[in-house]
């Protein structure tokens, strides 16, 4: 299926955004004034997010329909996450800090790993 790349492509993105709004807006941060901040953590995730997942196969049908392959997603989201948070701090040049990468890359990859199930769900045969 691979015509159908673009609603996965376009759920991952969707699922990178409602991750990064609710994370800001648990810490009080939802307004209009910090969606330059939220962009400088979308724009590196969905970067390093669309360099790995295709390397990873998680275009491919014969992983997206397979539900033993259901961790893959969130796998490659525990990789993508700390990339793009030193991208991010090296772009805004602001320290890196550990612990907002662990938590980023953690809630990133239970995202994507819902997202991707969903997706299953509606479209297994």
């Amino acid at each position: 299926m691979p015509d159908e790349n673009w609603v996965l492509t376009a759920g991952d993105i969707l699922a990178i955004v409602l991750v990064t709004v609710v994370g800001f807006a648990t810490h009080g941060e939802a307004g209009l004034s910090f969606i330059p901040r939220m962009l400088a953590a979308i724009i590196p995730l969905s970067i390093v997010w669309f360099l790995l997942a295709p390397w990873f196969g998680l275009f491919q049908s014969e992983i997206t329909f397979n539900p033993r392959q259901i961790w893959r997603p969130a796998f490659v989201m525990l990789y993508a996450g700390p990339l793009a948070v030193l991208l991010r701090g090296l772009i805004l040049n602001t320290p890196i800090l550990p612990i907002f990468a662990v938590v980023f890359s953690g809630t990133s990859a239970l995202g994507i790993m819902f997202w991707r199930g969903i997706y299953y769900l509606l479209k297994r045969k």
